[in-house]
């Protein structure tokens, strides 16, 4: 294959993938979300229907159940430090989420990576995708000085195909050279304002553009080599690709709550009333 067909299958496979990142802040809930592209070897569904339900018991929940559970009078210290260190029920979803409609239910719920009195949300995203590049400064005001403390926030590269996978390995080679805080925002610069795609048809080419990227903010060659190809990284994408089939993602940005609820800007109808939602669903999911 000539230098030209490769440039132009790599247009190809970029135009689709950009074409399919989710939905546009301004588009509705009642909107279908959009696929990832075909080229992707194997595609998660959506699942048919999500259970309903939710919101009627979120309703029937009281505010007596919600906050710290009282200490009841008259029993003995050993008694009343049980009784103090028991979980209160947990707070209710406001009712003006609906769930099938705001919020998706995931079927089944998916184990976590974080410790039990922490609550995990994860967004899956794409560094190529416009709407992701968009979300990402309101999510790091929320990440860095607005998300309660009881939050632990994981983010996972989408693994739809090869650019996506690209785009994954560089993510996850930043996290294990500690350039994640300096450098994420500044990949995405790279994309969607410098219009330097870091992927290339040719995946020796694909490296090379990464390494170029690294080298030109301060990290050297050897850690670049030494990382890049690493287990380390080998293994966070595996585990990338089986959520991105677990987690059924179709369209990014996606948020997931607990391994158990998913949503996006379009459900949430908005990027601020999307980290409303996600500060919802996490108090719901709160153990107290």
């Amino acid at each position: 294959m000539n230098t030209l067909s490769i440039r132009v299958g790599t247009l190809m496979l970029l135009t689709l993938t950009l074409a399919a990142c989710g939905r546009h802040p301004a588009q509705t809930a009642t909107q279908p979300q959009r696929r990832a592209p075909d080229a992707a070897a194997a595609i998660a569904v959506r699942p048919n229907a999500a259970p309903t339900g939710s919101a009627e018991r979120a309703v029937e929940i009281t505010e007596e159940t919600e906050g710290t559970a009282e200490v009841p009078t008259g029993l003995s210290p050993i008694a009343a430090a049980v009784a103090a260190a028991t979980p209160a029920a947990a707070v209710a979803i406001p009712p003006k989420w609906t769930e099938g409609k705001s919020y998706t239910t995931l079927v089944p719920a998916q184990p976590t990576s974080v410790a039990p009195d922490k609550v995990e949300v994860v967004e899956v995203f794409w560094y190529g995708c416009g709407h992701c590049f968009h979300l990402d400064p309101l999510l790091e005001g929320w990440r860095k000085q607005g998300k309660p403390g009881f939050v632990e926030f994981v983010r996972v590269p989408v693994m739809w195909n090869e650019v996506t996978r690209a785009h994954a390995r560089l993510f996850y080679t930043l996290e294990a050279l500690g350039q994640l805080e300096q450098l994420h925002t500044a990949v995405f610069r790279e994309i969607h304002v410098n219009s330097r795609y870091l992927f290339d048809a040719d995946p020796a080419r694909t490296e090379q553009l990464h390494k170029a990227f690294l080298k030109a903010n301060g990290v050297s060659e050897a850690d670049f080599d030494r990382t890049y190809r690493s287990f380390s990284v080998e293994s966070k994408l595996q585990r990338a690709e089986q959520l991105t089939r677990r987690y059924k993602v179709t369209g990014v940005p996606l948020m997931v709550v607990n391994g158990k609820y998913t949503a996006d800007v379009g459900t949430a109808g908005g990027e601020t009333q999307l980290l409303e939602l996600i500060d919802d669903l996490a108090a719901s999911e709160r153990k107290r």
